[in-house]
């Protein structure tokens, strides 16, 4: 006999199993666009306990849409041994240029992603970072709808060795540094410029303060670098360095 209170039940204890098995991490990445889920499949794949907190319903950040709801995407050569390993699909335009589903890819990297280990909390706001003696050692979390709705509800707290800001154009995580002072600026995205941003997305992926590191978007807006649109390959690379020097250092 199936019994309401039963599913009820099931969801709430697998649920709460998984947030406080959560509460500790190597790393917690903020925000399962491309280059957070990126990081976290990489992340796990090398044996780091790892968690994405997304604030939106949806994960995937602005895959999903291509250009202007085109859903197509543009990836360039040096990413795409990326979606090799992923397993997902793509077809040559020119030269050095493939285009790739943007729903195949969405689903496909957030599958690979979780089969990878990565536990992803959606509906779930990082609203401030924990700092102690100059290092950034965790998150502070909140429900999404208690964030939008300015309810008076105090957040909970995830302990990481690193944090990573994948939050996208407005690097939201790297804005809590800013209001305290503990960083200089954020300058903002520049104008789009496709070859340049994507090349320098990778190039400013990198830790902006002990324990915090930036990917994708918010390394660009960290840095005041230009926007690129609707090309990812700068996404998946800044993703799997960050990966790369963080799996470095929890092993020193």
């Amino acid at each position: 006999m199936l019994k309401d209170v039963e599913i009820t039940r099931a969801i709430v204890e697998s649920y709460m199993k998984e947030l406080l098995d959560s509460l500790t991490l190597d790393v917690a990445i903020v925000g399962a666009g491309p280059s957070g889920m990126v990081a976290g499949y990489y992340l796990a794949k090398g044996g780091a306990k790892v968690a994405i907190f997304e604030k939106k319903l949806s994960i995937g950040g602005g895959i999903w849409g291509g250009g202007m709801g085109f859903n197509k995407i543009v990836v360039q050569e040096e990413a795409r041994e990326i979606l090799d390993e992923l397993g997902i699909n793509y077809k040559p335009f020119r030269e050095g240029l493939y285009v790739a589903d943007a729903v195949e890819v969405a689903t496909t990297l957030a599958s690979r992603t979780v089969k990878a280990g990565v536990k992803i909390f959606n509906m779930v706001e990082v609203e401030d970072l924990v700092v102690k003696e100059g290092w950034v050692c965790g998150v502070v979390i909140n429900w999404t709808p208690v964030k939008m709705t300015s309810l008076h509800v105090d957040p909970l707290t995830i302990e990481a060795k690193y944090v990573i800001d994948s939050t996208g154009h407005g690097a939201q995580v790297t804005q809590h540094l800013l209001k305290r002072g503990l960083i200089e600026k954020i300058p903002g995205e520049g104008a789009m410029w496709a070859e340049m941003g994507e090349k320098l997305t990778v190039e400013n992926t990198r830790e902006i303060y002990p324990g915090l590191y930036v990917t994708g978007m918010a390394a660009n807006a960290v840095s005041g670098a230009p926007r690129m649109g609707p090309i990812f390959g700068g996404m998946f690379l800044s993703g799997r360095k960050a990966a790369r020097e963080i799996l470095k250092k929890l092993k020193e």
